[in-house]
This record gives structure tokens, sequence and C-alpha cells, in this order.
């Protein structure tokens, strides 16, 4: 798969001062929300500004300059610059080091697989051995779907996890009762990724296929409760996909966008026949869960 970077740096638009350290701060926020709607998939800040690192096929440089355009901090200014990015793994130091234990709605702590746990016994333990593959439940939008998912009666459901990144969502839906699971991701390493926790966890009902939401129409029968952690863009233009696999009175859950966001998300799912059922918002991320009728 290749990648591409692209640098942002931030000055003031009156003579290049420097800009308030608060307000530095919050032009990151917004950058990389704008830039995530471009297709850029993870960000890495840094001393001059941020990094963002994007599959190159999936760069949609007009929104991105558009929404750059539309900066909603007049008196800054950002600018940018792109190249191939270095084939390497860009998460490898912090695989390595890992990452703390998360309970989630005290019933579920996720672990990294690579440190022994020795705390608080949950009734559902989920170790995860992250590369280069989104979902460790340190997220707000992994968070908010995992504290729903402990509240659901999914016994017998069969579950579509869409963009399983690390398959973390699927781990929980396995260990929550679901008769079977199937995710699909457009990263082969992610891909790779959620067999392999698939195996750490002992989860053993799970498909797992390589492609976007098209290979939706490859998959036979429908299915009980939907998950999406991805992108506000990517959501809006695969949720007709994901409807179409939907069994009368399925849920679907989606998350991966700003509060901002979510009446673009609500107007696209009341357009498909969609009823809002909750939401929950953490740090300005939002989840949405939708029902067909």
């Amino acid at each position: 798969m290749k990648y591409s970077i692209a640098k942002f740096s931030f000055s003031g638009k009156n003579g290049g001062q420097s800009i308030p350290s608060d307000i530095l701060q919050i032009s990151k926020d917004l950058l990389m929300s704008i830039a995530g709607e471009a297709g850029f998939e993870s960000f890495e800040e840094t001393a001059e500004g941020v990094n963002g690192y994007i599959q190159a096929h999936l760069f949609n440089k007009t929104v991105l300059d558009k929404g750059l355009e539309e900066f909603p901090i007049p008196s800054v200014k950002v600018d940018y610059g792109t190249a191939d990015a270095e084939n390497k793994n860009w998460n490898e130091t912090w695989e390595s080091a890992g990452f703390e234990p998360i309970v989630i709605g005290g019933k579920c702590v996720v672990h990294d697989a690579l440190h022994p746990y020795e705390g608080e016994q949950l009734p559902i333990r989920i170790q995860i051995d992250a590369k280069q593959a989104f979902g460790t439940g340190t997220h707000e939008t992994t968070r908010m779907i995992i504290d729903r998912l402990l509240t659901m009666n999914l016994n017998g459901k069969r579950v579509l996890d869409c963009g399983c990144g690390t398959g973390i969502l699927s781990m929980v839906a396995a260990k929550g009762g679901a008769k079977e699971i199937v995710g699909y991701d457009i990263d082969e390493w992610s891909v790779d990724n959620t067999k392999h926790n698939a195996t750490l966890n002992n989860v053993e009902n799970i498909k797992v296929f390589l492609g976007d939401a098209h290979v939706i129409s490859h998959i036979s029968g429908v299915f009980d409760v939907v998950l999406a952690n991805i992108n506000r863009n990517i959501l809006l233009e695969d949720m007709p996909k994901m409807c179409e696999v939907m069994s009368a009175g399925a849920a679907i859950i989606f998350s991966g966008f700003y509060t901002k966001d979510s009446m673009a998300i609500a107007k696209k799912a009341e357009e498909l026949g969609l009823s809002l059922n909750k939401n929950a918002c953490d740090n300005d991320w939002c989840m949405m869960e939708f029902t067909k009728p």
C-alpha cells in the first residue's frame, strides 16, 4: 500500500506573528478534522505543526484545499507540502511501547497483548496486538461503540464490522454473544491484524475480507448489527451499501466523525429510511445509532 505524507505548518496571517499556544492547539485539531475529510487516516503532532499520513489513492486534494481556504480561524494560515511516505510501519515505536489497560463500561477491559494484565478481572477481556491498525480502545470513537455494545443483547446476532482495523469491535461482539461476525478493511495490514487478534482472543466465528464497501455485495445474508467507525466522507458514501444488508429492525452504529458532522450523517441516514435511536459525544467526537424499520 503506497502512502503519502503531508507536512502542515501554521503561521499568523498578519506579518507572520507567532500564534498563542492555545490557538495553535485548536488550529491543529481543526486541521486534523479537515484533513480527515480529505482521506487522511493518521496524524503526528510536531513542533512545526502536524504530519498527516494517507493512502495515496485516497487523497482528495480538492477537499483539503477548500477546507484550508475556509479555515475557521481567520488569523491563522496553514501551508502544506506532500511527498511519498517511506514504506515502513509508522506505529512501530508506539506498538513496541504498548498501551495502558482501558476499562470500558465497568464490564470490559482492553489491554496490550505484549504485556501481562494483572488488573481487575471483568466479564469481557480483550487483548489487542496492534500492528498498523486503528482500534485499541484508546480513542473516543472506539470506546463509545464498545460502551454501547456492552449494553446490547448480541446473543445469536450476526454482526458486520466495516473498516475493522484491529478487529477490536468484532472481538467485543463475539465475547458479547454474537453468533457470527464478518469484517472488512481496505488495508491489508488491518485484515491480517484482525485475524491475528481473533486468534489471540480465541474468537473463531469471524470472517475477514480485504476491500472497501463493495465487498458487502459478495457476502450472503443480512446482519442484525452493523458497526462503522470510519471517517465522515466514507460513511456518507458507503451508507447505502451498509443499509442494503441490514435485516428488519437491525441497528447500525456510526462513529469516526466530529459532532459538527452529525447533521450530515443524520440527514443521509434519514434519506435511507433509518431512525435515530441513540447518540453520544466525547471530546467533540460523535457516535450515532440508527435502526432500520
